[in-house]
């Protein structure tokens, strides 16, 4: 009688490990969207001591796109997802090089590109949201 009145209630599942609320590529958005301004005010700016400051800065927050891109891959995305669009994986991977890329450059156009796999990755895990 005892184990009945202890017994769980309701059985609860999610398909992630943690309520899909804690994902969001507008993480990784907000980094890349820091890349490409420091890469424009580094091209903006000669003085050597302001260039070291920025690539640190730049490279350090190149980085933490590419944990957030590889949070969603790893943490979020699950076998069905990479069933409905199946160019998910290569659409992630190719994100992960823009960052390495973007991280070693100083120069605009990577952080755009960045931004671009980004903005694709966002749309597929909007529509996957609705679903």
């Amino acid at each position: 009688m005892l184990s009945r009145l202890f017994a769980p209630k309701v059985k609860v599942s999610a398909h992630c490990d943690l309520p899909c609320g804690v994902y969001d590529p507008a993480q990784a958005r907000v980094e890349a969207e820091s890349v490409k301004a420091i890469q424009e005010k580094y091209q903006a700016n000669d003085d050597p001591h302001f260039r070291a400051r920025a690539t640190y800065i730049k490279e350090q927050r190149a980085e933490l796109a590419k944990h957030h891109i590889s949070v969603l891959w790893s943490d979020y995305f699950k076998a069905p997802h990479f069933e409905k669009y199946p160019q998910l994986h290569q659409l992630v991977n190719d994100a992960l090089k823009a960052a390495s890329a973007a991280k070693a450059s100083t120069d605009p156009a990577t952080g755009q590109k960045l931004l671009d796999y980004i903005a694709e990755i966002d749309k597929i895990f909007w529509e996957t949201k609705k679903a």
